[in-house]
């Protein structure tokens, strides 16, 4: 597969898929909240069905584009959106160590993305 640089819209690109796939944790965080196969349970279950069928046509599309260890590698940041949906949402606190787990996770994405242009200039050399 051809290499290519990431541009910002590459990225964003990247990262709608993974939002979209972080969206099917709230649905199913709902769903939780509900008795089993009472109607609210059912209504956020199958939610989550349909956001994870929307997940998997637009993740085929990623995984064309891009090579697929840095796709599975941006995917990682469905720790960040999680820990974001779930402060903003249900109000779950963020602590220090959270905070430090997604750092990690986002330096580790940081490398991995970099390292495709950098193998790419070796190659133009």
């Amino acid at each position: 597969m051809k290499k290519k640089k990431l541009g910002i819209v590459d990225l964003l690109q990247l990262q709608s898929a993974v939002v979209v796939y972080s969206l099917s944790t709230v649905a199913a965080n709902l769903a939780s909240k509900h008795e089993f196969l009472s109607w609210g349970y059912i209504l956020y279950f199958g939610l989550e069905f349909v956001i994870l069928a929307a997940y998997a046509l637009i993740w085929q599309q990623m995984i064309k584009k891009f090579q697929l260890s840095i796709a599975y590698a941006n995917k990682a940041l469905t720790l960040m959106w999680s820990m974001v949906w779930n402060f903003i949402i249900f109000h779950n606190g963020i602590t220090p160590f959270k905070v430090v787990g997604v750092v990690l996770v986002v330096i580790g994405v940081m490398v991995m993305n970099s390292g495709i242009s950098e193998e790419e200039e070796e190659k133009k050399q």
